[in-house]
């Protein structure tokens, strides 16, 4: 089959996200990339096409053009990439859709509450698709623990433990003027009210839910800025209180040194618990209750169909972070192509979207009013 023509908005010259967006798009071969709106000034977009080796014509110095002009080509984009600061999802994204070219989108949903309820408008208003790049979900034993979990190996879920600790805003890398990734992430204009707890914390929160299949209904939250003068959270300890009696801790952190990309999961039930941390992915623990703990690896002898549905290399040989992000690109494709038969196929129910973003939008929000009131509980 042909592949989907891709557009990207955002994601030049040094972004590190969009490099990765476009890896995992060119895994599987589903994807080529033919347009693109990469940067926030048309003389910059132009050069980053130009190093990517697109059409200059379909360099495009805005995103509102790039819509307009490649929804009215004959061989227009079926689908954009957004790979912007968080508060350009929203619009972005509304103008796409609308014009029914399909939309996957880095998370959180977009920066503020009311661009959520925009974004959310026109979501539904569209037939086009809408995915957001929870990466985390499409790792091969996390798909396993989702399952197990929904298999009822675990029981009845009690305990949920989730954290990610980084170290690289430790110090105030947004005053260098080297660092854009720190610039806006710690600027509340363009990354939202959180900090740690939108960057990552959001992603640890949607992990949580995710495998465990259940919704945070209340939390309490400390969020700290402990950078002199950095305007958002850089740590942050909360508490969770799940849907059907479980209770949960969530730790995020940017300011843990020693600590690079930490993400590990913990789920304990009635029968068993399951162990897992991002940075030795292919590895899952499962301890049934009264029994030696169990090592299961990817495409090892303990992989179930769901891990080895998204696996492309033998037991052994690593599978990580952008074969992750690829399975949701390979997910997006196959759900794309069935949307345009007119039809909608179940790889939908694994692939973050509208339901996941509102989710982890409601959590920032909940986090921040949550520290603001002393840790106060609060419902999401």
């Amino acid at each position: 089959m042909a592949r989907i023509r891709l557009g990207m908005v955002g994601g030049g010259k040094d972004a590190f996200i969009g490099a990765v967006h476009r890896i995992a798009a060119r895994i599987d071969g589903e994807f080529e990339l033919v347009a693109g709106a990469l940067s926030s000034t048309p003389e910059k977009s132009r050069d980053s096409g130009e190093a990517l080796g697109l059409d200059p014509a379909r360099c495009y110095g805005s995103f509102e053009e790039m819509a307009e002009v490649e929804s009215e080509r004959p061989d227009g984009i079926e689908a954009v990439a957004i790979v912007t600061p968080n508060h350009v999802h929203g619009p972005a994204a509304a103008a796409f859709l609308k014009r029914r070219i399909h939309v996957i989108c880095d998370k959180p949903l977009t920066a503020t509450m009311a661009q959520t309820e925009a974004l959310a408008a026109a979501i539904k208003a569209s037939d086009a698709l809408f995915i957001l790049t929870h990466n985390y979900t499409g790792y091969p034993m996390i798909r396993q623990a989702r399952d197990m979990i929904a298999s009822g190996d675990l029981g009845g879920i009690r305990v949920v433990q989730v954290e990610y600790p980084q170290d690289w805003l430790t110090e105030a890398a947004e005053t260098t003027g080297t660092n854009k990734q720190a610039e806006w992430r710690t600027d509340p204009e363009r990354s939202g009210a959180g900090g740690s707890v939108g960057d990552i914390g959001s992603h640890a929160h949607n992990l949580a839910c995710f495998v465990t299949g259940l919704a945070v209904e209340k939390l309490s939250a400390d969020l700290q800025s402990f950078v002199p003068g950095r305007r958002v959270d850089d740590n942050a300890h909360i508490l969770l209180r799940f849907q059907g009696g479980a209770r949960g801790m969530l730790w995020c952190s940017q300011v843990a040194p020693g600590c690079e990309n930490g993400l590990r999961l913990r789920v304990f039930g009635e029968k068993g618990g399951l162990e897992w941390a991002q940075e030795d992915p292919n590895y899952l623990w499962f301890t049934p209750f009264g029994e030696p703990k169990r090592l299961l690896t990817r495409r090892g002898a303990g992989a179930n169909d769901a891990a080895n549905a998204v696996s492309r290399t033998p037991g052994g040989h690593p599978e990580g972070y952008l074969e992750g992000f690829a399975n949701i690109y390979a997910g997006a494709a196959q759900a794309i192509r069935a949307a345009q038969a007119g039809q909608r196929d179940p790889v939908l129910d694994l692939l973050p979207g509208l339901e996941a973003g509102l989710a982890g939008m409601r959590f920032i929000d909940a986090c921040v009013r949550s520290s603001a009131q002393d840790a106060a509980w609060v419902t999401l």
